[in-house]
C-alpha cells in the first residue's frame, strides 16, 4: 500500500462534502497538473491518503481510501487528464496543520513542505506514521 495527500480548497470541495458521498466516494477530478496526474496513475485500489484543507485552514482533516484506479476525468473531454475515485474513511482526532508539519523534524522532507502547490502528492511510510501519530489516529 502507498500513501498520498489530496489537497482541496474547502470552499470548492470540503471534508464534509467527501464524507457526504459515503462509500460510493467521488472522483478526484479537475486536476490539471501532469505530476499530480502521474501520481494518480500510480495509485491502486486500497491506497490511503490524507485529506488536506488548503487556503486558510491548511490542515490534514481526514483519511481517505482510493476506491477506483485512474480513469478519464469526467469534467473534461481532453484525454490527457485522469483521476481516481476516493472515499472518506474517517476524520482525524486532531487536525494536523501545516505549521505542525513544518515544526516536526521527521517531516522536513515531506512534499507538503517542499512542493506546497501540488494538489496530489506522495507520502512516505514514515511520514504517514508521523502524521497519523500527530492526528491521534492509527497508522
Amino acid at each position: 500500500m502507498k500513501y498520498w495527500l489530496f489537497k482541496s480548497e474547502p470552499s470548492t470541495w470540503s471534508w464534509d462534502d467527501q464524507v457526504a458521498k459515503g462509500d460510493v466516494g467521488e472522483e478526484w477530478d479537475g486536476v490539471r497538473n501532469y505530476q499530480a496526474r502521474n501520481f494518480m496513475r500510480e495509485m491502486v485500489v486500497g491506497d490511503r491518503g490524507f485529506f488536506y484543507h488548503s487556503q486558510k485552514e491548511k490542515a490534514v482533516v481526514g483519511i481517505v481510501e482510493v476506491i477506483a484506479k485512474a480513469h478519464a476525468d469526467s469534467t473534461t473531454d481532453d484525454d490527457r487528464w485522469e483521476c481516481v475515485d476516493i472515499k472518506a474513511i474517517g476524520p482525524v482526532k486532531t487536525p494536523v496543520t501545516l505549521e505542525m508539519v513544518k515544526a516536526d523534524v521527521r517531516l522536513s522532507e515531506m512534499a507538503l513542505i517542499r512542493n506546497s502547490r501540488l494538489s496530489v502528492q506522495p507520502v512516505t511510510d514514515a511520514e504517514w506514521r508521523a502524521v497519523c501519530e500527530m492526528a491521534g489516529v492509527p497508522a
